[in-house]
């Protein structure tokens, strides 16, 4: 079976002004990589619907999601926090975006594609229970793990975060959810500058310091990931697939090479195949080194199509 490769015309309409990092160019820096290795060939393409606000409503308040819904301007541009800003078309970008995961899941539980990757922004894994945060709106991860919790009636799921910035948004509106598996590793001390405790069974979190090498990162995930992954037996695995703790990304000093996410990316699919039939949805999240972008995640829709050609 093929890779199904999720995004929608929205999303790169979304804007948060001239010289923001996540930018509508980072689309276009996938897509290059994608076609330097030739996988552009090899996913199957397929527009992200918006997800149902009852959907999103599962990980985010109601009066959240009721309220964003609400602030969305028809045109200009409006700030959310710092560094998170909407314009006319970022509402409905973030819906697609959350609509991606969704379909994605329905595909890949229903036969319909072997795993699935999600070229969506604005991106998720800072978004909290109840509000916007880094870049972030509605928790794209969190939605299609629900979904496939609840509208699947999968009894366990795992997320597994390699972006170089905590996904404190996933642990927010997962907390409370025991079927629910999280992995993250990041580097500490770094935005959003949460603990770096483990707080329950399962949340799982691999801080690494800056200069940390793509060695010890790969050794990291050996001593940390795997094993909970086994442990936790998951029915489906999700990735939140930041690029940014790559050496060239300029909001932070990990030292990732494309080779490292590779690699990170055929241990989880091997992970997949022994646990879980090979059910695989990964979305995107960081990466602002455009050339980095495009090479590490062209390697890891590549190991994607690779599993799912097997």
């Amino acid at each position: 079976m093929t890779t199904a490769y999720f995004s929608h015309s929205s999303c790169p309409l979304h804007d948060m002004g001239r010289g923001h990092p996540e930018a509508p160019a980072r689309l276009v820096a996938v897509e290059k990589g994608m076609s330097v290795v030739g996988v552009d060939r090899r996913v199957a393409r397929r527009d992200a619907p918006q997800a149902p606000l009852d959907a999103i409503k599962r990980v985010h308040s109601p009066a959240y999601v009721d309220e964003l819904v609400t602030f969305a301007p028809s045109r200009g541009r409006v700030r959310l926090d710092d560094d998170t800003y909407m314009n006319g078309h970022s509402l409905t970008a973030a819906l697609h975006s959350a609509g991606a995961l969704v379909a994605a899941t329905d595909a890949v539980l229903a036969g319909e594609a072997a795993n699935a990757f999600c070229a969506v922004r604005p991106p998720g894994h800072h978004a909290e229970r109840d509000r916007a945060m880094g870049f972030c709106f509605f928790d794209n991860v969190a939605v299609g793990a629900a979904h496939a919790l609840y509208a699947h009636g999968l009894r366990r799921v795992a997320i597994l975060d390699f972006d170089v910035h905590h996904g404190n948004g996933t642990e927010d509106v997962l907390r409370n959810e025991p079927r629910a598996l999280f992995c993250s590793s990041y580097q500490s001390p770094l935005f959003p500058f949460t603990s770096d405790d483990n707080g329950h069974d399962t949340l799982v979190k691999t801080p690494l310091k800056a200069g940390t090498p793509g060695s010890v990162f790969r050794q990291a995930v050996e001593r940390d990931w795997l094993p909970a992954l086994d442990a936790f037996a998951p029915d489906m695995i999700f990735v939140s697939a930041g690029f940014d703790a790559h050496r060239s990304d300029p909001l932070a000093d990990l030292m990732l090479e494309a080779e490292d996410y590779q690699w990170v990316t055929e241990r989880i699919v091997e992970a997949a195949d022994r646990l879980c039939d090979g059910r695989v949805v990964s979305t995107l999240e960081g990466g602002y080194a455009l050339d980095a972008l495009a090479a590490s995640s062209a390697v890891h829709i590549q190991a994607l199509c690779e599993a799912g050609e097997r």
